[in-house]
This record gives structure tokens, C-alpha cells and sequence, in this order.
């Protein structure tokens, strides 16, 4: 598939390292890499628990989201990474406070040995515009 219909979407303070897309959008979708709950003034990983940083990852796909031109509430698809599932039922707590909706996105969620800067929780979004 060619990509010279796309544009790559980057917000600043929200974790990418350069070696692939922050975001893209092609026709009238936005695919996001996976974001972590970083803290967009320190460039640091928030503190705390899953449940902590679960608020602040959809922070910044939100942020990725709107400068792509979409939103939270169209987001289709969301996959979630976890290094523990027994921190399951903290995130979908946090979850369940952003994404709320009527119309609940298709959702994965499923358990890694590790994932970058030793964070607990990664959460990738697909969305309409």
C-alpha cells in the first residue's frame, strides 16, 4: 500500500522516538502507534499505579487525536497492553471514566513480558475523522 496519501500526525510530549509514526491518517481514518502515560511537560512516565497512568495515556491519545482532526468519542478500536492482568480491573475502571459512550469501540487488551521505559500499560487507538 503506498502512503502518499497519508499525513503523519506528531504532538509534542507525547512519546515517539522518531523510528515510526506518532500518528498517520489515511482517507478518513487515524491510526495511532502506542501511547504511554508520559507526562507531556517532564517527558517522564507518571507515577503510581496502572490505574494512574491509564488516565493520562488517553490524555495524550486525545491530544494525537484532536491533531489529527478527531476525537475519543470516534475512536473505533482499542488495543491494550499490560505487563500484569492482574492490573485488568484497575485500568478498566480508569477506562470506563473516558471511554463511556453508548457505542463502546471493538477492544483488545492482552498481557506482554515487558514494554518500553519498563512502563505497565500501552494503549494503541484507531479512529474515524
Amino acid at each position: 500500500m503506498s502512503l502518499l496519501n497519508s499525513a503523519q500526525v506528531h504532538v509534542q510530549g507525547t512519546s515517539a522516538n522518531g523510528l515510526y509514526s506518532q500518528a498517520i491518517v489515511v482517507g478518513n481514518m487515524v491510526f495511532l502507534s502506542g501511547v504511554t502515560g508520559v507526562d507531556p511537560a517532564t517527558g517522564n512516565l507518571v507515577g503510581g499505579t496502572v490505574a494512574d497512568r491509564t488516565t493520562p495515556v488517553f490524555k495524550n491519545i486525545s491530544r494525537i487525536l484532536e491533531a489529527a482532526g478527531s476525537s475519543l468519542h470516534k475512536v473505533v478500536r482499542v488495543n491494550i497492553f499490560l505487563t500484569s492482568m492482574s492490573d485488568y480491573a484497575a485500568m478498566n475502571e480508569a477506562y470506563m471514566q473516558v471511554l463511556s459512550q453508548d457505542v463502546k469501540p471493538v477492544r483488545t487488551c492482552v498481557a506482554v513480558k515487558e514494554l518500553p521505559r519498563l512502563t505497565d500499560i500501552e494503549i494503541e487507538v484507531t479512529a474515524i475523522l
